[in-house]
């Protein structure tokens, strides 16, 4: 059965797109990018641009390369053993190999498939990686929390208890808890990875509203599986197959138009 509501915030959201993104240039430049972890090549002459303010979205079957190209947006895959890397990346004009990982990743937060919630408070939980930057003031800490769980859209749920576990909230507001910690830190791009694989259609339609709204002041950059999704909410979207960039445009076009057969086909779900 059709949802009306759920139908008009999509509209919503769709207007928001063209309304609220402001473009001020590119975010990302990436220039003949190859990756392999030893012998796997996961990533193929990726070039493209991911501009700031808006939410681009990387979609394609399992093992296509998207999550590949996500983590290396903030060097996570420099973790993984065997890892290299040829080709250029450039966060705005400092290319990341030349940005020390822990400030990158300041710069460039990311938000997991599953809720990772500290064993902590839900004001704990928030305020940690500000802790963790040198940052005492009470007050200006509380300032923090109270700002980034309402940009999260979670601070009308918790403002009462604010003291809990967060191990008490639901699974929905465990992934906007964990959106708020990101946000605290200020940073500059916020990583999405599948981050409604294991949410209910009410908590999802939550985190997707959030993250056009946060558009207005961060680059998103959301690898999805649903394919629904990614037209939602994406005002771009890249797919991925075998480690190729096959196709990159407006979420519009990629999903009316493709240029390339196999981006239809798996739009279309002939595989995936």
């Amino acid at each position: 059965m059709v949802n009306p509501v759920r139908n008009n915030k999509l509209a919503e959201n769709a207007k928001m797109k063209d309304k609220n993104t402001i473009s001020n240039g590119v975010k990302f430049a990436i220039k003949n990018l190859d990756i392999w972890f030893g012998t796997i090549h996961a990533l193929k002459q990726v070039s493209m641009e991911i501009e700031a303010n808006e939410i681009l979205g990387a979609i394609g079957p399992s093992s296509s390369g998207k999550t590949t190209f996500l983590r290396m947006l903030n060097r996570l895959n420099d973790l993984s053993p065997n890892f290299r890397m040829n080709g250029e990346v450039k966060l705005e004009n400092d290319n990341i190999k030349n940005i020390d990982a822990q400030f990158l990743r300041k710069r460039v937060g990311m938000v997991f498939a599953l809720p990772l919630s500290l064993p902590l408070s839900i004001f704990d939980n928030v305020a940690y990686g500000v802790k963790m930057h040198g940052v005492k003031n009470k007050k200006l800490l509380q300032n923090k929390v109270e700002e980034s769980l309402k940009e999260a859209y979670l601070w009308d749920e918790v403002k009462d208890r604010l003291n809990e576990s967060a191990f008490k909230l639901s699974g929905g507001q465990q992934q906007r808890l964990c959106i708020a910690r990101t946000l605290a830190v200020s940073p500059e791009v916020i990583l999405f990875d599948e981050p409604c694989s294991g949410l209910d259609p009410i908590s999802t339609a939550k985190v997707e509203d959030a993250m056009v709204k946060l558009k207005q002041k961060y680059t998103i950059v959301l690898v999805t599986n649903n394919v629904k999704q990614a037209a939602r909410v994406s005002d771009r979207t890249a797919f991925f197959l075998n480690g190729e960039l096959i196709e990159l445009d407006k979420t519009e076009l990629i999903f009316t138009g493709p240029k390339d057969k196999r981006t239809d086909g798996y739009i279309r779900g002939k595989f995936g």
